[in-house]
């Protein structure tokens, strides 16, 4: 028998089953190791201060007035630390409320944090 199409699938073999160890370490849920997911739960007390702390940022650099409201939705990244893109409702000094989408980098062993992005959000 020829060794060359039996050492091919042999490593197609391979090939495929490290592609599959990240999913099986994952629980089986397949997702996308750096890639971004769903916060589970926005109401948690550390995602609205993050998405309040965003928007006081913000506000000391535009100097528009913009005051936090809450964080509607958000995603996170695993990364040296976690990224997070919130959804996040400002209000502006007349009291009008309009969409934000803030982005924020945190690494809590060393205490870092940094406002990455702030923009209105696509409608």
């Amino acid at each position: 028998m020829a060794r060359g199409p039996v050492l091919l699938l042999l490593a197609l073999l391979v090939a495929g089953l490290a592609a599959a160890a990240p999913a099986v370490a994952l629980g089986g849920r397949g997702a996308l190791v750096g890639g971004w997911g769903p916060i589970p739960d926005v109401r948690d007390a550390h995602i609205q201060e993050l998405g309040g702390w965003a928007v006081e940022q913000h506000a000391r650099l535009a100097t528009d007035g913009l005051r936090f409201r809450r964080v509607t939705r958000g995603e996170q990244q695993v990364v040296s630390g976690m990224n997070y893109r919130l959804f996040v409702d400002a209000a502006d000094g007349s009291g009008n409320s309009a969409p934000y989408v803030a982005e924020v980098y945190e690494q809590s062993w060393t205490n870092t944090r940094q406002l990455t992005s702030f923009k209105p959000a696509a409608n």
